[in-house]
């Protein structure tokens, strides 16, 4: 007899063959892996108590002058306020044009003209495609200035329950998207309907945009084919992402204001809110991987790209959405999967420890700690929910992380194994599932679940074993290295 440990390195490995995934953990749902340790997410609650119109896009909390708490959300209807009391107010602008909650992309009958194409044949990537209203939301001051695609136009909330959003007087109009420079500049991104036009406001003066000798309002056409999506906020500069690039825009004071620079080629950001910063460095997700920028654009190698590309809907890339969860040193994307037209699953990426993690959960738009003591999320129900509070989760959620296969040598020797030695936090929190096959992608054979005793009994053979840890109780629970009690055995 000897003693096998189930050690997978940190992190979830979808890449590549059913051998390749040997010795990894292959799934999982709900878990990450944080200082060693595998743990559960943290479960949610609703802070809402009435639920929006429309579908939530974009999410902003900040204090204000007073140091009191707001919230404000965009949804493809409406703009909201959500105060401390969780009370939501509707304070959408007049006039504001409602957008859509789905992509459309018009590729079936209809899509092109007469004779373009023959019958039951896959039509070429050239319908039209109107993406999903999305929001940008940014802070200036202690106002909120908000743009939805649908609309283009810049609108200002001045901090009021009691009053709507308001046109930004003086700004374009047709315009992707906003952010405000820490130089305290709004800039207009595709502005005028320009895709690669940047328009920014004089400083300190979101309703100036006219250049003058008296102001530093101005604009500037970025050197590309791409149209921008979205901008954010770094240390020195703003980050200028188009469906193609990356720019950078740097203020340099009277005549010019600032200076542009493209950064990164064949890095476009997938969806408007696909980026998400940490740490001095900006993370996003793309049409077919990641990108990093700190400094200069680089691949953010991931283990379960084919996994999350394959898996995603592309019609409702529009709706993929970033969000930074600080505590536990991630970058969270919510997408939709092939099998859906809304946000139902997540990607994360642990930037502290490089490693990723995936899962189901329908979320849509989401915002840090730090106004508030957890993140919050929002779902598809049109409800504000807390998150990282406690380990209650919606019903039917699995909590669960599964390895690849384990093997004995080169994996050309027969495994019998007779005892589990199990290593928790807290005994019995978890259970534990194995899975045997002779070969890879042959039929499988299932053992379990087991509860944990030390040891306890398994009796199981095969050539290559899967492991899936479940968690079993609603609790912080901790899992670090198993041990299967093994010897080699005959197929006979």
């Amino acid at each position: 007899m000897s003693l096998l440990n189930i050690a997978p390195p940190p992190g979830v490995v979808k890449n590549g063959t059913d051998l390749q995934q040997a010795n990894t953990w292959s799934d999982a749902n709900l878990v990450r892996w944080y200082e060693g340790s595998l743990q559960p997410v943290g479960g949610w609650r609703a802070r809402t108590t009435s639920a929006m119109s429309g579908v939530c896009r974009a999410l902003i909390a900040y204090l204000d002058n007073s140091r009191n708490r707001r919230t404000v959300a965009g949804t493809h209807t409406n703009l909201y306020f959500i105060g401390e009391d969780n009370t939501v107010t509707d304070i959408t602008p007049t006039g504001f044009t409602t957008g859509n909650a789905d992509a459309v992309q018009n590729l079936g009958y209809g899509g092109l003209t007469w004779g373009a194409s023959t019958w039951n044949t896959p039509r070429p990537d050239s319908g039209a495609y109107t993406p999903a209203t999305t929001w940008s939301l940014d802070t200036f001051g202690e106002y909120v200035i908000a743009s939805a695609t649908s609309d283009g136009k810049i609108y200002q909330w001045a901090n009021s329950p009691a009053s709507a959003a308001a046109l930004l007087s003086n700004a374009p109009t047709g315009n992707n998207a906003i952010v405000v420079s820490s130089e305290r500049f709004v800039f207009a991104l595709g502005a005028g309907g320009v895709g690669n036009k940047v328009a920014f406001s004089d400083q300190e003066q979101s309703n100036v945009w006219t250049p003058a000798a008296t102001n530093q309002a101005g604009s500037f056409t970025l050197a590309t084919d791409g149209n921008l999506m979205a901008g954010k906020r770094m240390r020195g500069e703003t980050l200028l992402l188009t469906d193609t690039d990356a720019h950078t825009a740097r203020y340099q004071g009277p005549p010019f204001i600032y200076g542009f620079q493209q950064v990164g080629t064949a890095c476009g950001v997938i969806s408007a809110n696909a980026c998400a910063t940490a740490g001095g460095a900006a993370y996003w997700m793309s049409n077919n991987g990641f990108f990093v920028y700190n400094g200069s654009v680089q691949p953010l190698r991931s283990s379960v790209g084919d996994f999350i590309f394959e898996n995603l809907n592309v019609t409702e890339r529009s709706k993929v959405y970033a969000v930074q969860n600080s505590n536990f040193s991630e970058i969270i994307w919510f997408y939709p999967s092939s099998g859906s037209s809304e946000n139902d699953s997540y990607v994360s990426y642990n930037y502290m420890e490089n490693h990723w993690q995936i899962g189901t959960l329908a979320r849509t738009a989401g915002v840090d700690v730090g106004a508030f003591v957890f993140p919050n999320y929002a779902s598809p129900d049109g409800y504000i929910y807390e998150h990282e509070v406690g380990y209650a989760y919606d019903s039917g959620s699995a909590v669960f992380a599964q390895t690849g296969p384990l093997q004995l040598g080169n994996g050309d020797r027969m495994m019998v194994a007779t005892s589990l030695i199990p290593d928790e936090k807290t005994q019995g929190d978890v259970t534990a599932t194995f899975k045997t096959r002779f070969y890879p992608n042959a039929d499988e054979s299932t053992f379990g679940p087991f509860d944990m005793a030390n040891p306890t009994s398994v009796r199981f053979q095969g050539r290559q074993v899967q492991m899936t840890v479940t968690g079993n109780t609603p609790s912080s629970w901790r899992v670090g290295t198993m041990r299967l009690d093994v010897r080699e055995g005959s197929k006979r």
